[in-house]
């Protein structure tokens, strides 16, 4: 391929949809007393500099720490509503969307793309009722677990004794699917991804994973996930958080890397972005926000990719799932 100059990248990843599947700025915003629409020395993303970095379509994700499992679908309430005030508020910039067709309206009018996400299954407190609820206020994504176990099935900190997915766990792949909302198994169990291969009707995503042949983190995913992911249609979220990466000194040579690995595995079609942007607290050199993430494209194109295959990292391996699952 020919040598590209500075105006080549920045071209590339102007006239790409970038997608990033999972930040925490709901809570950052909430606990930082922060507004979406207003410059932050806080923090890692909102609208001023996702418009920088020119990402054009964003999920948040209403993320249940453990201190709120108790109270589990009311701390998911209160993140939704946050969600809606702020987007109410910037209107003219960024738009609540729940298909396909919603994000290419978004962009034909200049504005970014949200979509709604739930972190940690306990949100549903054991109903498949409240799943629908969930819906019906716009959530299009929901990760099963977060880090331990819960009504759904165990996380990947569980360790040795980590299980499946529970029957009710089951039963909600089986309403999500039905319903068109994305089941991400980011976070789950390895036996609990298993059982979400296999009995998900529909393709799957890791929001923010990373590769566990570079990071043996238990966070991240082995071969053997990427390829079978892969093959079911699936699509990975590389994600920024440090410890994930390889160590506190990552930088984004080490999110190309990443990337390398989970394409040599799992091809060109199961690879995008899931910052979790707001949920770390050391960021990689070179990625320290969202208005950043241009080194990406660039680090790609240096490295060797072909424009196709930029634009499908950047988002359209995530927007053809998108298309497949949502409503």
């Amino acid at each position: 391929m020919g040598i590209f100059n500075n105006q080549d990248y920045i071209l590339l990843h102007d006239e790409s949809i970038v997608v990033d599947a999972h930040c925490d700025t709901l809570t950052a915003m909430l606990e930082q007393q922060r507004h979406l629409g207003e410059f932050s020395g806080k923090g890692h993303l909102d609208l001023p500099r996702l418009r920088t970095g020119g990402i054009k379509v964003q999920f948040f994700a209403a993320f249940i720490a453990p201190k709120f499992k108790q109270f589990a679908l009311h701390r998911a309430l209160e993140l939704i509503d946050l969600y809606y005030r702020e987007i109410e508020a910037n209107n003219k910039d960024i738009v609540h969307i729940e298909s396909l067709a919603g994000i290419y309206d978004a962009l034909t009018s200049g504005k970014i793309a949200a979509l709604l996400s739930v972190e940690g299954g306990e949100a549903l407190e054991c109903r498949l009722d409240v799943l629908r609820m969930l819906y019906h206020l716009g959530v299009r994504s929901l990760t099963l677990t977060w880090n331990k176990r819960n009504e759904l099935g165990d996380g990947v900190l569980e360790g040795n004794t980590g299980g499946g997915l529970t029957s009710f766990g089951l039963a909600v792949v089986k309403e999500l699917n039905r319903l068109g909302i994305l089941v991400d198994v980011s976070h789950l169990s390895e036996k609990g991804f298993w059982d979400v291969l296999k009995y998900s009707k529909q393709p799957v995503m890791a929001s923010h994973s990373n590769c566990q042949a570079i990071c043996a983190h238990p966070r991240n995913l082995n071969d053997q996930q990427i390829k079978a992911l892969a093959e079911e249609g699936g699509v990975m979220g590389i994600t920024y958080v440090p410890d994930f990466l390889g160590g506190k000194a990552a930088s984004v040579n080490e999110v190309l890397d990443h990337i390398d690995h989970a394409v040599s595995i799992g091809g060109m079609n199961c690879v995008g972005l899931g910052s979790d942007f707001d949920g770390m607290v050391q960021t990689p050199s070179g990625l320290e926000d969202c208005s950043k993430i241009s080194v990406i494209t660039r680090g790609l194109i240096e490295r060797g990719y072909h424009h196709s295959a930029v634009k499908k990292i950047l988002g359209d391996n995530f927007l053809r799932i998108i298309k497949q699952v949502l409503k």
